[in-house]
């Protein structure tokens, strides 16, 4: 019997979460036990030894370690975990408020970590933190795996029937598109000051797609990328993503890797494999002054360069906590001024090619999708949608 190829990425846990609980001092060891066990299902260790013959068994959801404990150190914990089980969440526990010590905790892969003396609220914020990321990474797993079940699910029904097939593959690709953007949805939430920012920049990019005559499947590749560019936030810590003043050199380091874990999530993924560049080269600059590997010139993808002009409009556009949203007109004065050095020259005219009132347009239609407006080129009334590119629909939208 055919399967559905319908599904959604499981976001919420059936069980209570796991979590591991180690420190070699008994009082913190039973605070944090009371504290926690009556949500979650909690186990203790007294000793990183103990706690790694608990691994051998069982497979927790969180590990909170202290750091400072005799023999083998929270630290080196850390790494043995990472070694043979990189999907566990660990939060270290640390008496030293050197902020030295926290950065080369998350260095080594720790999600977060909390100080002691410790607020018993900071903690329980920091495990629904460490939990939430960790059924991010669950969705993004099972999503995979999904795919590839369903593909392969399809390709053996298509061989035995290939009738309707121009339709099968469309429903086929609007079910992955919505996934794709679920999970763009998901990540985009862990920072409320952007949320938005994708359906924007999506919107931005297709437009500018079109204006340059981009072939559809080149969009369809933009559209991916632009949707997941911040894909690889995934793996920044809420402590260094989410702090309300100025990052540290050593902060924005581990902040500029996000480019370096989402070119990771992606990799193998074949029909997102054009999309993985732009993830990958979203931060370089034409001129050769960006991240991570200072390409210049058409050495950085079409994709990345069009998304460039697209995201430093929807900044400098948007409201931020510093700031008001400025008006398109400062945008394009951006773009001009840095046309060359930042921008690709091309993609720049393209934008300012647009009415700067037609953008406006855009970004209303990104920001409140549903709406309908009449296409120019067809006369047509057509239902905007963000995302909205199969078959024979329009860019913007499909026929009413």
């Amino acid at each position: 019997m055919a399967q559905s190829s319908s599904f959604s990425l499981p976001f919420i846990q059936d069980e209570p979460a796991k979590i591991l609980i180690i420190d070699d001092e008994p009082n913190v060891l039973s605070v944090l036990y009371s504290l926690l066990s009556e949500q979650y299902q909690c186990t203790t260790a007294t000793s990183a030894k103990e706690a790694l013959e608990y691994l051998k068994e069982d497979q927790p959801d969180l590990v909170l370690s202290d750091i400072m404990m005799p023999g083998m150190t929270g630290l080196e914990l850390l790494e043995e975990i990472n070694r043979f089980n990189r999907d566990i969440v660990v939060i270290l526990i640390s008496g030293n408020l050197n902020i030295q010590s926290a950065i080369e905790a998350m260095r080594r892969g720790a999600f977060d970590y909390v100080t002691k003396p410790f607020n018993l609220s900071d903690v329980e914020t920091a495990v629904q933190r460490a939990l939430r990321h960790r059924m991010v990474l669950k969705a993004n797993q099972l999503y995979e795996q999904h795919l590839e079940e369903l593909v392969n699910l399809r390709t053996n029904e298509l061989t035995h029937a290939n009738q309707n097939l121009n339709v099968t593959l469309e429903k086929l690709y609007l079910n992955y598109k919505a996934t794709l953007k679920a999970l763009a949805a998901a990540l985009e939430a862990r920072d409320v000051e952007t949320r938005g920012h994708s359906d924007r920049v999506v919107a931005y990019c297709m437009m500018l797609g079109k204006q340059i005559q981009l072939p559809d499947n080149d969009l369809i590749t933009l559209e991916h990328g632009a949707l997941l560019h911040d894909i690889g936030k995934i793996g920044v810590p809420d402590a260094i993503l989410l702090k309300r003043g100025a990052l540290t050199e050593e902060e924005w380091a581990y902040m500029r890797r996000h480019v370096e874990y989402g070119a990771q999530i992606l990799n193998g993924i074949d029909f997102l494999d054009g999309a993985s560049r732009i993830v990958a080269q979203h931060h370089e600059r034409y001129n050769g002054s960006g991240y991570p590997t200072r390409l210049e010139g058409d050495n950085i993808c079409l994709g990345a360069r069009i998304f460039a002009v697209a995201d430093t409009v929807d900044a400098i556009t948007s409201d931020r906590p510093y700031r008001a949203a400025r008006p398109f007109e400062d945008a394009a004065e951006e773009l001009h001024k840095c046309s060359g050095t930042h921008f690709d020259p091309d993609i720049v005219k393209a934008f300012l090619s647009v009415p700067l009132d037609k953008w406006s347009e855009v970004r209303q239609l990104a920001t409140e999708p549903g709406q309908s407006f009449r296409n120019e080129s067809t006369g047509r009334e057509v239902r905007y949608s963000a995302i909205t590119l199969s078959g024979n629909s329009n860019v913007f939208g499909t026929s009413k």
